[in-house]
């Protein structure tokens, strides 16, 4: 199983959310490190390295290296501030 690497804004975006919301991201972060490219997450447009997956209304940006899912922003999916940050990530 890969392990995981969150990022400090992300982690940030998380625990500021409410309980329900709060479960639902975690529990697919954990789904992400069992399977890193579930049916669901696409590649990013413009920026191959990376992968979004959808969860409600929040979406997680990550990427994959060898063994190790890079969870890079989590935010809201109709938020452009997203992509914004995948931008400075680069």
């Amino acid at each position: 199983m890969p392990k995981l690497d969150i990022t400090n804004d992300a982690v940030k975006f998380v625990h500021e959310l409410p309980p329900k919301q709060f479960r639902q991201v975690f529990n697919k972060i954990l789904d992400l490190s069992k399977n890193p490219r579930p049916t669901d997450s696409e590649q990013l447009k413009g920026h191959p390295d990376f992968f979004r997956a959808d969860i409600g209304e929040y979406r997680i940006i990550y990427r994959i290296e060898k063994d190790c899912v890079k969870i890079a922003v989590v935010g809201k999916r109709n938020d452009s501030e997203i992509y914004k940050k995948v931008v400075r990530l680069k």
